[in-house]
């Protein structure tokens, strides 16, 4: 099983990675100019997306100018903001993006993209596909699938969008 997973794991990296490496560059492109500027780039993960915020806040390479989005922070013209959930039709992540959108706030979006009438992908200047949205291996019942690595895939994301900010950094500063 776990040789199975691996070799699942291995294929969904690649398939992000090849299906969407512009849209990353776009992402930290966008993320990066708050970096650049006097914004801040705040991460709000739904869930166990989470991981995502931790990580970028304190992981060991933390995320220049990143911050945990609550409910109560006043957002600039200059900050941007990262939002990850599970699925792209997560109801809160969607009344977050509405917010956003409203308020002319640039967001990134990361998540499983799935069909619904109100979506990320809708909401969200630049949305990133985890490309998760059922178990990635079967299961012991006919049709179960099982082993849903979400907050992988995002981690894989957000490292990939980390890469990119700070190359672009490194070049705005010299």
């Amino acid at each position: 099983m776990i040789k199975m997973f691996t070799t699942q794991l291995t294929g969904l990296f690649k398939r992000i990675y090849d299906k969407q490496e512009f849209e990353i560059e776009d992402g930290a492109r966008l993320l990066a100019q708050a970096a650049i500027g006097q914004g801040n780039i705040y991460i709000k993960g739904f869930g166990e997306m989470e991981a995502v915020t931790v990580e970028a806040l304190f992981g060991a390479e933390p995320l220049p100018s990143a911050k945990r989005y609550e409910d109560s922070t006043e957002l600039t013209e200059a900050d941007r903001v990262l939002v990850v959930s599970r699925f792209s039709t997560d109801e809160e992540a969607v009344a977050l993006g509405k917010r956003l959108a409203d308020e002319g706030v640039p967001f990134v979006a990361v998540s499983g993209l799935v069909e619904g009438e109100e979506n990320l992908v809708d909401l969200a200047d630049v949305h990133l596909d985890t490309k998760v949205i059922k178990g990635m291996l079967p299961g012991d019942e006919i049709g179960e699938r099982v082993s849903f690595p979400s907050s992988m895939a995002a981690l894989y994301l957000y490292f990939a969008i980390g890469f990119v900010i700070r190359e672009m950094l490194e070049e705005y500063e010299e």
